[in-house]
């Protein structure tokens, strides 16, 4: 089969890709804005919707197999509970959250008529009382442990590569957060202990997705970047080019148990803790392996071609016209970019033998051979 009819999979697992990454990079940012910018007016209209933990309250349990939400609240309009929060958890279990002290209702009071609804005696309802203090103290101890985690993060960025890929790394952090915290409110996803702790899990995996995409491309700056004749940004495409498959395979695979905890065990078994910790895995491994390639990668090009030896680079090179992405498997083969209007050769099949040919005159000509000198005869 011919490498144009390659598809795009058959092409990642034979290196062929040589997707612009940095050339197209306005439209990751207006793609991600655009996304953010959504999440931040639905968070100042109307706010995340904090479970009992934040808020404080009581929170009512008990098997009431057949009972619909429906048929729930239609019950707790007597006792003054008909906006409460009322939810099915797993198959045949209900669950009602509710502020006393807004309803002006006694405990014993609600807990009889739950009980009257389930068929059960009232010993049989699960009563949970939460204060607001208790969701104010996660609150405090997950601000202090996102502070150190980002300087500790930022630290070790800065001495294992450099500060400009921390900066980068940073705002890939940011735009996940962001992200995540957008699509909770445009949702109306419940935020519980567990989206806390899913959240400090999603920076963790993000720092690691963004550090594989680093370390090649500071493999790739000690080799061709350093030989002048590959600017910075083409060597980052390059580079992302090289991790895009490896980057696609940790991403899936690191989804796939997710979902499954997600589905079978906040679906099936009613295990609603690992629904709420799933859910905002799901959303912020998405977001973080979106951003270490479309965010992270592009911020780090143009901090770095700001420097005066690869913004010099970058303009003899233009000056010498367009050139033609290359691909991973050009690379692994020694080669380097070339003119793209190089007699319209295919950017895939540029070897080894790139490097020693003769760029193109303009209008296509090439400059005669030299003749050859005449020699005696013996």
């Amino acid at each position: 089969m011919a490498a144009g009819k390659r598809s795009i999979w058959q092409r990642l697992y034979h290196g062929e890709t040589s997707i612009d990454f940095i050339g197209r990079r306005r439209t990751w940012f207006l793609l991600s804005a655009g996304v953010i910018v959504i999440g931040i007016v639905s968070l100042f209209a109307q706010g995340l919707n904090f479970g009992i933990d934040f808020k404080g309250g009581t929170a009512w349990e008990v098997e009431a197999p057949g009972v619909s939400v429906a048929e729930s609240r239609d019950a707790l309009e007597s006792v003054g509970l008909g906006d409460a929060k009322i939810q099915i958890v797993g198959s045949d279990t209900l669950r009602v959250q509710a502020d006393l002290e807004d309803a002006k209702t006694e405990t014993d009071e609600v807990t009889a008529k739950i009980a009257e609804l389930a068929g059960v005696a009232p010993t049989q309802v699960s009563v949970n009382e939460v204060g607001p203090t208790w969701g104010q103290e996660i609150t405090s101890k997950a601000r202090r442990a996102l502070v150190f985690f980002l300087v500790a993060i930022t630290l070790y960025i800065t001495l294992r590569f450099e500060w400009k890929m921390a900066l980068a790394t940073l705002a890939a952090l940011l735009h996940d957060i962001l992200v995540t915290v957008g699509v909770y409110s445009l949702s109306g996803f419940e935020v519980t202990p567990a989206t806390v702790i899913a959240g400090l899990t999603i920076l963790g995996y993000s720092i690691y997705d963004g550090i594989v995409v680093f370390d090649k491309i500071e493999e790739n700056t000690k080799g061709l970047a350093a030989s002048g004749r590959m600017s910075y940004g083409d060597m980052v495409n390059l580079s992302l080019n090289q991790v895009l498959m490896r980057s696609l395979n940790t991403s899936i695979t690191a989804l796939l148990p997710i979902l499954s905890l997600l589905v079978v065990g906040g679906k099936i078994l009613g295990a609603t803790t690992l629904q709420d910790f799933a859910l905002a895995l799901l959303i912020g491994l998405a977001a973080s392996a979106y951003s270490s390639i479309f965010i992270a990668s592009p911020i780090l090009a143009i901090l770095k071609e700001r420097e005066p030896r690869y913004a010099s680079i970058k303009q003899r090179i233009l000056a010498k016209g367009a050139v033609t992405p290359l691909t991973p498997a050009a690379a692994a083969a020694g080669g380097i970019t070339v003119p793209a209007t190089d007699a319209g050769r295919d950017a895939e099949k540029v070897g080894a033998g790139a490097a020693t040919r003769v760029p193109p005159r303009p209008g296509g000509t090439r400059p005669p051979p030299r003749p050859r000198k005449k020699g005696r005869k013996r």
